[in-house]
């Protein structure tokens, strides 16, 4: 990055890491670039834009350069800065949890969608949010519903870890109750819910074998691949949602696109629920699939 005699402005930094990431494979390399020298600078990213022509110093320069570096090689900026923006929260994540999707911010405003088609502004809901990863379902929910009772589980004890920290930092850890558990066995002294939700495991082993290698080198495999279909996890929290819903009470599930009209069938063949529904995403994709319990 020093090739160059002049001075290495905010301004020229972020265009040349922007071409050397987009060389490097990746494709949101502005973003990326923004993203990585703010959290060098120890600033929001909007400030580097009042800095464009400053020059951040050698110390900062170093620290940006070797999380280029590292960008390049494809480790996520997510892991790398230690959080991630999701539904205008951030959140902090570690190699331990997925990397939030936007595509699952679709599966949060269906829920909410839900509500207000089915719900009045002062019912108290019960909600689980299965597989709740760094607690972005669980927490976005809590803060937008703020009369609502919460339920987190995932079998891994580092992700209810982080889970949790998050919880705490929005101000909302005495509204969701955190376990550690197999999918609905983690709440197995609860019932009634007026929602079971989830973003669970759904990328079978043949869409894992061509996923970035950003995901497959540095994501946890378990959060992403729950066998060889896909639709395992499915298979058996259906019958286990069916028995946890109230009547009227709302199953809602994001999947693949590729296995969403299969997951809209494996929930009709139950015989438990009725108004099966496929939602897609913002990009068009079929993305989230919802069922009401009879």
């Amino acid at each position: 990055m020093s090739s160059e005699s002049d001075v290495w402005t905010v301004g020229k930094l972020l265009e040349w890491t922007t071409n050397y990431l987009q060389d490097s494979g990746s494709d949101s390399a502005r973003l990326d670039a923004e993203v990585l020298l703010a959290n060098a600078m120890q600033c929001q990213r909007v400030a580097l834009y009042t800095h464009f022509d400053s020059d951040p110093g050698d110390q900062i320069r170093a620290s940006f350069r070797t999380a280029v570096k590292q960008r390049s090689e494809g480790r996520p900026v997510a892991y790398m800065v230690g959080f991630k923006e999701f539904y205008s929260m951030q959140y902090t994540v570690n190699d331990s949890v997925l990397i939030p999707r936007p595509a699952t911010e679709d599966l949060v405003i269906r829920v909410l969608d839900l509500v207000k088609e089915h719900h009045q502004p002062d019912d108290v809901l019960k909600i689980v949010d299965v597989g709740t990863g760094s607690g972005i379902i669980a927490g976005t929910l809590a803060t937008q519903l703020k009369r609502s009772v919460l339920f987190a589980t995932d079998l891994s004890a580092d992700a209810i870890n982080v889970a949790s920290d998050n919880f705490q930092n929005h101000s909302i850890g005495e509204r969701v109750t955190t376990r550690q558990g197999d999918l609905l066995d983690a709440v197995s002294d609860q019932d009634d819910f007026d929602f079971v939700v989830s973003n669970p495991p759904y990328v079978s082993e043949t869409e894992y074998e061509a996923l970035q290698r950003d995901v497959k080198n540095f994501e946890p495999r378990m959060a992403l691949v729950p066998g060889p279909t896909g639709l395992e996890i499915y298979e058996r929290l259906i019958p286990q949602a069916a028995e946890k819903l109230k009547p009227s009470g709302w199953l809602v599930l994001e999947t693949s696109p590729m296995l969403a009209p299969e997951l809209a069938q494996l929930i009709t063949n139950h015989g438990d629920f009725e108004a099966v529904n496929i939602t897609r995403d913002l990009a068009g994709q079929d993305r989230i699939v919802s069922a009401k319990r009879h």
